[in-house]
C-alpha cells in the first residue's frame, strides 16, 4: 500500500520532531513540535528526496520563499502542489 503525500510528509516531520506520526497535529507549527531551523532544513531535504521535487525554500530567509512553513497542514498543501506541478510538467 503506497503512502499518501500527507502520510509521507507527516512521517518526515515526525522523524525530525522525534515523535510518532500519530502525535503530529495538522495545525502544529514547527516550533510547537520542537523542530529548530536545522531540523526544518533537514525535513525540507527529506521531502525533496522522497518526492523527487525541488522545494522553493530559502533557509536564510524562510519568509521570502514561496513555500509556506507556517504549520504542518500548510507544508502538506505546498508539497501536494509541487507534486501535482511535477506530474503536469
Amino acid at each position: 500500500m503506497s503512502q499518501t503525500v500527507r502520510d509521507q510528509v507527516i512521517s518526515i516531520i515526525a522523524e525530525q520532531a522525534v515523535l510518532q506520526p500519530s502525535d503530529i497535529q495538522s495545525n502544529a507549527t514547527m516550533e510547537d513540535l520542537g523542530i529548530d531551523s536545522l531540523g526544518l532544513v533537514e525535513a525540507i531535504f527529506a521531502i525533496e528526496e522522497a518526492f523527487d521535487i525541488s522545494v522553493p525554500f530559502n533557509a536564510n530567509d524562510p519568509s521570502a520563499s514561496g513555500f509556506d512553513i507556517s504549520n504542518v497542514e500548510a507544508i502538506i498543501a505546498a508539497v501536494e502542489g509541487l507534486v501535482a506541478e511535477q506530474k503536469v510538467g
